[in-house]
């Protein structure tokens, strides 16, 4: 009987994890809202890791892109009486002509120069988006209508998972194609994929066309499940937060990406109050003088930790950069990968070995008989 790749199996168990999610966080709803939030922020995540993983253009414009989709669906909705539908569509459409233009724009910036550029870009969009109060509400934000009509979380949630997938599926056929091969490329030496005959100019527009959508796409959607979308949200922390995610993931792994931003996500949200058994409460409020001069506090359940929760976070992202420069997560995949690659190379050889073994017997046989 043929074993079952342990990869499949782990992917089984996590795609299994992932729909049985709304049963088993019925009572505690709260999580799957968090949930449904990683979903987006892996979105994010996986479509920068496809921009400057795979294609080396290192942007800080995804935030701004999440942001152009989510005003402009928001706007065409309450002003043209355009469908939560139509909007979202209409919207991750005008994010991709915006990243055709950027893309276009930034053709010559390579690295910093290009960030510095794309950083530029984000600011500028943030401080009209504050200023222009009648066309965007300026800093008190505008208010979006609900893409599907309910009060549950689920629907959303489901929606997130299936959009998360199905934009995780187009992008490995995309890196798995040609085309991924021409970003490669691109990424690795442009002077010797032009050479080469790689049309530069066409595959880092694609790239940034492509991936500003995803963003696009995910903002839109994320914006009209909450409501309502605020300046607040595209300051630059927000696109650090993005870029981390991918960079602990593995910036190199779509996948790994996704997972990190879900991990990260979650962590992140755990991390606010630390909980600690009852047991231990009494002692724990006693000691509140004590962790508030240090910078904790003391929650109903367990221990507040406020802004250590980012320190934890910053010291993580360094010890990725330092010792595991492919992330956390990507090496895992990567070896569960090549595992399976070099079992299937040792099996065909020894089976071609095994073909090949009776052949030169009966050779050998012969020249003796003769």
């Amino acid at each position: 009987m043929k074993r079952v790749p342990l990869q499949w199996i782990l992917a089984a168990g996590l795609f299994i994890l992932a729909l049985a999610a709304p049963v088993l966080l019925k009572d505690q709803q709260y999580w799957l809202f968090i949930a449904t939030q990683a979903y987006f922020w892996a979105m994010l995540a996986s479509s920068w890791a496809l921009l400057a993983g795979y294609a080396g253009q290192f942007s800080f414009g995804h935030i701004a892109f999440m942001a152009i989709a989510s005003y402009a669906s928001g706007i065409l909705g309450r002003d043209l009486g355009w469908s939560p539908v139509s909007g979202v569509v209409a919207g991750t459409l005008v994010a991709g002509v915006v990243g055709l233009v950027i893309g276009y724009l930034c053709l010559r910036l390579r690295r910093t120069y290009l960030a510095l550029f794309t950083i530029a870009f984000a600011e500028i969009f943030r401080l009209v988006v504050n200023a222009e109060i009648d066309l965007t509400g300026g800093p008190l934000g505008l208010y979006m209508d609900y893409l599907l009509d309910t009060t549950s979380y689920i629907p959303y949630y489901y929606l997130m998972l299936g959009l998360l997938l199905a934009s995780l599926a187009f992008m490995y056929w995309l890196a798995s194609s040609r085309f991924g091969l021409f970003f490669r490329s691109i990424r690795e030496d442009e002077v010797a994929a032009a050479a080469m005959g790689v049309h530069i100019v066409r595959y880092k527009i694609l790239a940034f066309v492509v991936t500003s959508m995803i963003a696009g796409l995910a903002g839109a959607v994320d914006h009209h499940f909450i409501g309502f979308i605020a300046p607040s949200e595209l300051i630059i922390g927000r696109m650090s937060l993005v870029i981390a995610m991918a960079v602990i993931g593995g910036i190199e792994s779509l996948i790994g990406a996704a997972l990190g931003a879900i991990f990260i996500h979650f962590s992140l949200e755990w991390l606010q109050q630390i909980p600690v058994p009852a047991s231990m409460m009494p002692k724990l409020i006693a000691m509140q003088p004590m962790l508030e001069k240090i910078g904790l506090g003391v929650g109903e359940r367990g221990i507040m930790t406020y802004a250590w929760r980012m320190v934890a976070f910053g010291l993580l992202l360094m010890l990725t950069l330092r010792f595991w420069r492919n992330g956390l997560i990507h090496p895992i995949i990567d070896r569960l990968f090549r595992q399976r690659v070099r079992k299937e190379t040792v099996a065909k050889r020894v089976q071609a070995a095994e073909v090949a073994s009776p052949t030169t017997l009966g050779g050998t046989e012969g020249g003796v008989k003769s």
